[in-house]
């Protein structure tokens, strides 16, 4: 059977969650097309795996309309937005399958799919739910997926209920967990060759942004005397306002000698396997969590907040430890329990690799996407 010919969308070229999923999953299609509406190093990265990239001529400056407010926001770019509906339904006319991998994305890919009559996958990476999106953003999301998407694929049970919740159609719902490849077999980094503090040490790993829970952890560390943290990950959609905070709270709270910003990482995993505990303090539901499988796979101890699909990532518990959102007294008291008796959490690591290696791997999650693609595909020659 011929290959299905396939377009990738994506509105933003950095890399964030999102993006290095749709970099993984792009190995699995050498030859496609991905149209990015910027420049960056996404761009770089697909091409990298033999994708031809298209760099939208009308696409600068969308990435900056903020996901969590009113698409009313977006009406002054309208001419440009229309712009962009053209150039991807032109490009789409030489693809099989078009696969929207952001919701902007999917916006207008949707209406592009529209015109051209191609199959459309939408990558679905959030919970649609009223803590993370206004009203109207959900109401046309959702009416374009039902009327337009063939299918939408989502991480975890946790974006699936969501999605039907919000009104989507359930047969076109696929969960296609997130993969991540293991680590080249290798010893463990010393502290001092990543130039990390020695002592008990965590890890915060994500970009920088409210609702990810920084500021909860740094709560944490001053209910835990000793212990210190390093935060990677930068502030990657306008949020510098909430760094500047996070500095300011270390400050205020005295843990200057204790906290250390390391901003944006290329080798998180090795920096995953020299801390003793990643911690991930997000406030309100995650619709995944690479870094929890990431940790897993490190066979680091994980603390995660209870939300969205940490409990379905760590096995309800068995495969690291659950607090409350937004509890700081609670997240310190895991943290208390684990550096009292490190040697107690071994079962528990060893319980996480083996559950990320069967059920998180790159491999299994491109390979159920190219199925996927190629069903499309033959369903439309057919």
């Amino acid at each position: 059977m011929t290959p299905a010919r396939l377009l990738f969308v994506n509105h933003v070229s950095s890399m964030s969650g999102a993006e290095f999923v749709l970099a993984q999953v792009a190995q699995a299609f050498p030859g496609a097309s991905a149209f990015l509406f910027e420049q960056g190093p996404l761009l770089a990265a697909l091409e990298a795996h033999g994708l031809r990239g298209i760099v939208a001529k009308n696409g600068a400056g969308l990435g900056g309309i903020k996901r969590d407010k009113s698409l009313v926001r977006a009406l002054p770019a309208l001419a440009k937005l229309a712009g962009l509906v053209r150039e991807i339904a032109g490009a789409a006319r030489a693809h099989d399958v078009l696969y929207a991998n952001s919701q902007k994305a999917f916006l207008l890919t949707a209406l592009a799919a529209s015109i051209v009559r191609r199959p459309l996958v939408w990558h679905l990476h959030d919970i649609l739910n009223p803590e993370h999106f206004g009203g109207m953003q959900r109401r046309l999301q959702i009416g374009l997926a039902n009327r337009v998407a063939t299918r939408v694929v989502v991480p975890s049970g946790a974006c699936a209920d969501a999605f039907v919740e919000a009104g989507g159609r359930p047969e076109i719902v696929a969960v296609v967990p997130n993969g991540v490849s293991p680590p080249q077999a290798a010893p463990r980094p010393t502290r001092e060759a990543l130039g990390l503090p020695e002592g008990p040490l965590v890890g915060v790993f994500s970009r920088l942004a409210h609702w990810k829970g920084q500021h909860v952890l740094l709560k944490a560390l001053h209910e835990t005397p000793g212990v210190g943290a390093i935060v990677v990950g930068s502030a990657l959609f306008g949020e510098e306002a909430y760094e500047r905070q996070l500095r300011a709270t270390v400050r205020e709270l005295g843990l200057g000698d204790r906290v250390t910003f390391l901003g944006q990482r290329n080798d998180v995993m090795r920096l995953m396997s020299a801390v003793d505990c990643v911690v991930h303090p997000s406030t309100l539901a995650e619709p995944f969590g690479l870094t929890l499988v990431e940790a897993m796979m490190a066979r680091t101890s994980v603390v995660a907040t209870d939300a969205g699909a940490a409990r379905e990532i760590l096995d309800d518990g068995r495969a690291g430890q659950l607090v409350t959102p937004g509890d700081a007294l609670s997240l310190a008291a895991a943290l208390k329990a684990f550096f009292a008796a490190p040697q107690d959490f071994a079962q528990q690591r060893d319980h996480a690799a083996l559950r990320a290696a069967e059920r998180y791997s790159a491999d299994r999650m491109r390979g159920d996407i190219r199925a996927l693609v190629e069903q499309l595909a033959a369903g439309r020659s057919g």
